[in-house]
């Protein structure tokens, strides 16, 4: 299990990496792209906070200037393996409130793996909102990450 999640947080890195060199590269950038990819910080930031059993300093729907995105990005990424480093059974039971106090119970395989596919969506979403705004496509598919 190891293996497997620090090879789909290396595909996260490099992707949010793509992402954050090419918005930095940019006059004006898209507001909802700003807003996705800070939810995408915040979002990776709250679960490894969760696992961690420690209180998140961010929250969804809290915006980053573009040029702090890099610094959260690699916080995220080295928490987040040393996560996948230490741990001993992947199916540990996490239980957490949520931001609306309601009781969530998932293992730390399901955080983890959520972290990656939510990441995915939404850089999905950004990709959709640069073209829209005439902007370069940044392609961030696992398969193209593998070519």
């Amino acid at each position: 299990m190891k293996v497997f999640f620090n090879q789909l947080f290396d595909y996260n890195f490099y992707c949010n990496k793509r992402i954050i060199e090419a918005s930095a590269a940019l006059n004006v950038m898209p507001q909802k792209s700003i807003a996705l990819f800070s939810d995408i910080l915040n979002m990776h930031h709250i679960y490894n906070e969760h696992i961690a059993k420690r209180e998140p300093q961010y929250k969804m729907g809290q915006l980053h200037e573009v040029n702090t995105w890099g610094d959260i990005h690699y916080e995220n990424q080295r928490n987040s393996f040393d996560i996948t480093s230490e741990a001993e059974d992947f199916e540990k039971r996490i239980d957490f409130e949520n931001s609306e106090d309601i009781l969530l119970i998932h293992t730390m395989q399901d955080m983890l793996f959520h972290i990656i596919n939510e990441s995915t969506h939404y850089r999905a979403l950004i990709d959709m909102d640069f073209e829209a705004n005439g902007l370069e496509s940044i392609r961030t598919n696992y398969i193209t990450y593998k070519h």
